[in-house]
């Protein structure tokens, strides 16, 4: 009996910290909504780069202005970011959840399901937290594939001395877009 009445005081303890009616599939297309935009500054801000200034110029680009152009889209209630598995940049290292979602995404990846559907979307700690998987475009390759040119891996390596973002392939998953935002309590 007193174990059950813990269980019972566990269990309405949980309810009273969840977010009363809370839509998550409006949320989860309130987070996917705000990717593309995301992605295309980012993808045609690297592209702009490459063509003004070469592979040198997209590194710089991706280590100035990415940044600024995730804290743009990181409008009230929702933040917006990137992380991966294999890093460039350690301010984008995952927490705990979003490496746990990252290895689901590589694992549902190696088994054949294709990128486009790498989403997850959960309550976690009363926030909505939403994950989309970024595939390795071959716009990627330059700087992220197997053959980088030697000028750049030296730009890479003095910008990034960890960087692990090597190796992809076309097609493979590169990491992911993360989004959450706080709920009404």
């Amino acid at each position: 009996m007193k174990s059950l009445s813990l269980l019972t005081l566990g269990w309405f303890a949980l309810q009273a910290h969840a977010a009363p009616d809370v839509d998550t599939e409006q949320l989860r297309g309130e987070a996917a909504s705000l990717i593309p935009p995301f992605q295309q500054q980012l993808l045609g801000t690297v592209k702009q780069a490459m063509a003004d200034g070469g592979p040198a110029e997209a590194v710089k680009a991706c280590r100035l202005l990415a940044p600024e152009i995730a804290s743009q889209h990181s409008q009230a209630p929702w933040k917006v970011g990137r992380t991966a598995l294999k890093l460039r940049n350690p301010d984008n290292a995952p927490d705990t959840w979003e490496r746990s979602v990252l290895e689901q995404f590589a694992k549902r990846s190696a088994a054949g399901e294709p990128i486009e559907q790498l989403k997850h979307g959960e309550i976690v700690a009363g926030e909505y937290r939403y994950m989309q998987a970024i595939g390795t475009a071959e716009a990627c390759l330059g700087c992220h594939g197997e053959k980088i040119k030697p000028e750049l891996v030296e730009l890479i390596d003095r910008h990034y001395p960890q960087d692990q973002a090597r190796g992809f392939r076309e097609g493979d998953v590169r990491g992911a877009f993360t989004l959450s935002r706080a709920l009404p309590r």
